[in-house]
């Protein structure tokens, strides 16, 4: 054995028994202050007695931890991911009731109760002491992760030919606009992120459709395409079907969709990983992937994320803690905003403390996690959606106190992955990218006193209820928890009666469809069914505009001050700073022409009030941090990139849509390593005229998709 070798072999060694005597300690001091937790027998030992005894059962504990942990973990792979963090308390604590059990003397004994609370602390502190001693050792924390990557490599029968080219991540922070990064970064929140753009990266915005939300942006970022995504839900006639982004069946028919127009199975399909994702992106390797979650079975490997990390009982210890102390900050939060009479505010009581929790805490903790251990493997192309701002921001508002705290939080988890991209076999380049923005703003119903439903009802002449109903919110964190708990996604407004309209909501854009109608229903048909209905929601101060088709005109945009002074637009005579999109910004005109193509653009597109002074909006759901439609930040996404990529624009240019972006990731991943999607003899699939006009063509290039 070389030098070398017994350096290492040592060192081990010695981290080994520093962890052993620092349990052990451990072990002892809680003995001393737990009253139900003994480690001597009732006649008393001398203090010799009691640590060799404390030994036996440090030493029983950690190697039960490092041997049965996993495998118990594993057994629970079809129990509910969030349920089986709650369970990792009584596991843990059932461990060391057994290591006392091990104990030749008999001296070790403890409630069961108290076994949990040992068994959490000894965790804690031997993870503590063990990552301490390997980060003071570089050289030797170098090797250790070089030797797991090689290992795994070994593992798979792949030499990864080329790692000694760069590799990419690519990490969204979802809902983080432009300017709520740039507010971050000159307050000094985000310091990674601050000494990036000052040494390494360049900050570049980029405009989302007039659907603001992350099942149409990350669609087009890994799939090449947001056609036919009107909003975050809505209702095909055709089949009677209501499509919401987040449904895990939905999300596997989009992705079918995407692919199947784009003939490109996506982003990441040579040797990429799909993180936390919404679709798969054509990635091989998959980790809490929403389309994959439909999928049943122990071989789900969307659930084999949860596995990773639990299976280490340290890393589910720090979370379950961890998820525990943000539900108490969120009820601390939440009732102090309540007892300041702080204004807008909404409802966050029942289950929202859990998932607020599950995704800035279990969600995080699992997808950073998976994406180090991609870094560790060395794969080309990772990217990994962190949904922990956009979830706070819609209860607590886009700049609120609550949502600036989640941004510290997530620049910590920036830095982390970029002192593990020190270690890791090949270079990476880390490229941070949103999905959208949000706008601040009161309720729709905050404000007036009704949801949108029941406008919709009363200019229908249908009766509306006593009281503003609630309509609950569609953030994508609620549903992902309803996943993880393996509950079925609901969705918001299902079909009701079929002679009544199906009123759909995602942020401030609302959807209107007539059921039992082919196609988009006109204006001339809508006046002759319900007189009133247009007037009352195109003159009702909340709304900025609607969209619909006129047998005479083709599709209108109607909009104005009041009922007495509406505006009424076709859509290829819209023109920037005039007509009822005023004030909407440079493009509004352009993504709503694009979205009047889609088949399955609703009957009715109503999008809110925007105030350009403010920034504010009212969005039809309970949310006072908002987005899905136009108006202010939530439209204006960022693209934060190394410096040594091409720009992803030419100056003076704008980045137009997601499907631009995805154009402008994939060319950087050929930079890095030459093409990265193949492009086959398969026939390509024709696209309609109307979309291959504008600021938003699609790259074809067919490939299988190894995630179908």
């Amino acid at each position: 054995m070389s030098a070398g070798r017994w350096r290492t072999a040592g060192s081990a060694l010695v981290r080994v028994v520093v962890v052993w005597a620092v349990s052990t300690l451990t072990m002892m001091a809680l003995a001393g202050i737990l009253p139900d937790f003994r480690l001597k027998s009732a006649g008393g030992d001398s203090i010799t007695r009691v640590a060799l005894t404390a030994v036996w059962g440090a030493g029983a504990f950690g190697l039960l931890s490092a041997l049965v942990w996993p495998l118990v973990v594993r057994a629970f792979l079809l129990v509910p991911a969030l349920v089986l963090g709650l369970l990792v308390f009584f596991l843990n604590g059932s461990l060391l009731l057994i290591a006392l059990s091990l104990i030749p003397s008999g001296r070790g004994a403890a409630q069961p109760e108290t076994a949990v609370v040992v068994a959490a602390v000894m965790s804690a502190v031997a993870s503590a002491t063990s990552t301490a001693l390997a980060v003071r050792d570089d050289n030797a924390y170098r090797r250790r992760l070089s030797r797991l990557a090689d290992r795994r490599r070994r593992r798979r029968g792949d030499d990864r030919p080329g790692e000694e080219t760069p590799g990419t991540v690519f990490l969204q922070l979802d809902g983080v606009g432009h300017d709520v990064l740039c507010h971050a970064v000159g307050t000094g929140l985000m310091p990674t992120v601050a000494g990036w753009l000052e040494r390494t990266h360049r900050l570049t915005p980029w405009r989302t459709d007039w659907s603001s939300q992350t099942g149409a942006s990350q669609l087009g970022i890994l799939h090449g395409s947001t056609f036919d995504v009107p909003a975050f839900r809505w209702y095909e006639k055709e089949t009677g079907e209501l499509m919401v982004s987040n449904r895990p069946a939905c999300a596997v028919e989009l992705q079918r969709r995407a692919v199947e127009r784009t003939g490109d199975a996506g982003l990441l399909t040579v040797d990429g990983a799909s993180r936390g994702n919404l679709f798969s992106g054509g990635a091989d390797q998959l980790a809490l992937v929403l389309s994959m979650a439909a999928r049943r079975g122990p071989r789900n490997r969307s659930r084999a994320g949860y596995f990773a990390y639990f299976s280490d009982p340290a890393n589910a210890v720090r979370t379950a803690l961890s998820f525990l102390a943000e539900v108490g900050r969120e009820i601390g939060q939440s009732t102090r905003a309540r007892l300041r009479g702080e204004t807008p505010r909404v409802r966050r009581g029942g289950l929202y403390p859990f998932i607020r929790a599950f995704a800035t805490v279990v969600e995080r903790d699992v997808v950073v996690a998976a994406v180090i251990g991609d870094m560790l493997a060395g794969r080309t192309a990772v990217y990994a959606d962190l949904v922990a701002y956009d979830e706070v921001a819609h209860h607590s508002g886009p700049r609120g106190r609550d949502a600036r705290k989640v941004l510290e939080r997530l620049d910590r988890s920036i830095a982390l992955l970029a002192k593990v991209a020190e270690h890791a076999p090949r270079a990476y380049r880390i490229v941070l990218l949103s999905d959208h923005g949000q706008s601040p703003g009161e309720t729709f119903a905050g404000a007036y006193g009704l949801t949108l439903k029941d406008l919709v009802r009363a200019g229908c002449g249908l009766p509306v209820p006593r009281g503003a109903g609630r309509t609950r919110s569609g953030a994508e964190a609620r549903d992902a928890v309803r996943v993880a708990l393996h509950r079925p996604v609901a969705g918001n407004g299902e079909p009701g009666p079929a002679s009544d309209p199906v009123v759909l909501a995602s942020g401030n854009l609302g959807l209107v469809s007539f059921p039992g109608t082919a196609g988009r229903l006109s204006r001339e048909e809508i006046d002759r069914r319900h007189p009133a209905l247009l007037r009352t929601l195109a003159g009702h101060p909340g709304i900025g505009f609607l969209l619909v088709r006129s047998e005479e005109h083709g599709a209108v945009v109607i909009g104005g001050a009041d009922a007495d002074r509406l505006q009424e637009v076709p859509i290829g005579e819209l023109r920037y700073g005039s007509g009822p999109l005023t004030g909407f910004g440079p493009g509004a005109a352009e993504a709503v022409r694009r979205t009047d193509t889609f088949p399955h653009t609703a009957d009715i597109m109503i999008n809110s009030m925007y105030d350009p002074v403010t920034g504010e909006v009212h969005a039809f759901e309970e949310q006072i941090g908002s987005h899905g439609g136009l108006g202010g930040e939530q439209a204006h996404a960022f693209l934060l990139w190394p410096r040594v990529l091409s720009a992803p624009v030419a100056e003076g240019d704008l980045l137009v849509g997601a499907e631009q972006v995805h154009r402008v990731l994939r060319r950087w991943l050929r930079e890095c390593m030459g093409p990265q999607v193949p492009v086959s003899a398969g026939p390509q699939i024709p696209r309609p005229e109307a979309e291959a006009e504008g600021p938003f063509p699609v790259e074809g290039a067919a490939v299988p998709d190894k995630s179908a």
